[in-house]
């Protein structure tokens, strides 16, 4: 109780000088990690998290449900092919050469974890953070063409890293020789279930909502809530069959706006304010951890945070990028501003939550919040004088450089 008590008087807190904070180099997920952190420094008594760390995966398990889900039902497949395929580049060459490169420098610098576990980490680590690139991503001085690339990352990758985490999970699991068996059987639970349910209750769900709008009969408020209700019922219907709740997310997401037109904007609307809610809600608990777990940081976990921010994600985004005719400072700032938070803390609950008790568990563990709370001040403190440098870099570029291109303008399909 004391806990939430706090929560709640923190965002009361935070809600009166939100606009001004926004200015500055405070992101929110800044505030709220730091606060946690003093919160356990000035109560230890608190460190008994146990029951918290239920209630912190049940929170960003759903958060993230509906992250993946107001996501895909706004995923317009148009806006991919107006911005020149560059996400389609992210999600295919850079996502991939970032689980590999990943799960290449977890081996060397964990060498105590076995392939799979490094591949597990490497999973877990390669989505970024929708949430944490907001400053990136509505800023005016950033060019349209590149921020809504990288909007269009963070929105799918995070989907798309759950095939992976799942696949190493289950050959992490699996006996010598039974890796073949142990295949098929992931991808007809995790993948065809997951799928399955995700079509279903996107079509269905998705044809009745429409039908209902166009007689009038929802009310405008209700909208909302009857879209929220189809993620929530993917969560529910995986966990009795066993499928993956978050794949099925970003299926029924994807398939729902072929009844509902209006998915997008509705789940957007929801996002931007119980979405907010708990991922606020979540950076707290994570600053709680993090401090907890202070004194078992060593330099090993600080070297592989850096290398995954830096290395890992801007060597594989660079040759993704070859031959679109960027800049040198738009593929440096699409490399950097690649930040890691809601969908790894999630992904690392979810696999400590399987409770597989290999001996890797616990340095995948400490990668993973090392990494992310790294990830939450070096891009948060970054974020401005980041934006301020490349507008200043991006300036001096002739009229025909493509970042001066609108989306969609006529330009040579990259």
């Amino acid at each position: 109780m004391d806990l939430l008590a706090i929560l709640v008087i923190l965002l009361f807190l935070y809600s009166l000088v939100s606009s001004r904070l926004e200015r500055t180099v405070l992101t929110a997920p800044i505030v709220f990690t730091t606060a946690g952190m003093l919160v356990l420094l000035c109560l230890p008594k608190l460190r008994n998290l146990q029951g918290s760390l239920e209630v912190l995966l049940r929170l960003a398990e759903v958060g993230l449900v509906l992250l993946l889900f107001t996501e895909a039902s706004r995923t317009d497949l148009k806006l991919l092919k107006s911005i020149e395929n560059l996400p389609v580049r992210l999600l295919s060459i850079g996502m991939l050469l970032t689980i590999l490169l990943g799960a290449i420098c977890a081996k060397v610098v964990f060498c105590q974890i076995s392939i799979w576990e490094a591949g597990i980490l490497a999973a877990i680590l390669a989505p970024t953070d929708a949430g944490l690139g907001q400053v990136i991503v509505n800023s005016p001085r950033v060019p349209a063409r590149i921020s809504q690339a990288l909007n269009v990352e963070a929105g799918l990758n995070d989907g798309l890293s759950v095939p992976f985490l799942m696949f190493f999970v289950a050959l992490a699991a699996t006996p010598a020789g039974g890796h073949r068996a142990r295949l098929m059987e992931f991808i007809a639970e995790q993948l065809g279930l997951g799928t399955l349910i995700g079509a279903g209750i996107g079509l269905v769900g998705g044809w009745l909502l429409g039908l209902a709008h166009r007689k009038a009969w929802m009310s405008e408020s209700f909208h909302k809530i009857g879209l929220v209700t189809l993620p929530l019922l993917c969560a529910m219907g995986c966990e009795f069959v066993g499928g993956s709740m978050f794949i099925a997310a970003f299926v029924a997401g994807m398939a729902v706006q072929a009844g509902f037109k209006e998915a997008g904007r509705h789940g957007v609307e929801f996002a931007e304010n119980w979405g907010q809610l708990m991922n606020l809600a979540v950076f707290f608990l994570f600053g709680l951890l993090a401090m907890r777990n202070w004194q078992q940081f060593s330099p090993a976990f600080v070297l592989y945070a850096v290398l995954s921010l830096t290395v890992v994600r801007m060597l594989p985004v660079a040759i993704a990028l070859l031959g679109t005719r960027l800049s040198w400072p738009t593929v440096l700032f699409m490399g950097w501003f690649g930040p890691r938070g809601l969908a790894s803390i999630v992904l690392g609950l979810v696999y400590l939550e399987r409770r597989l008790h290999q001996t890797g568990e616990s340095t995948i563990r400490l990668a993973v919040m090392m990494t992310v709370w790294l990830s939450i001040f070096a891009h948060g403190l970054s974020a401005l004088p980041g934006i301020n440098l490349y507008a200043k870099r991006v300036a001096r570029l002739g009229a025909e450089a493509l970042e001066h291109q609108q989306p969609g303008a006529g330009t040579a399909t990259i």
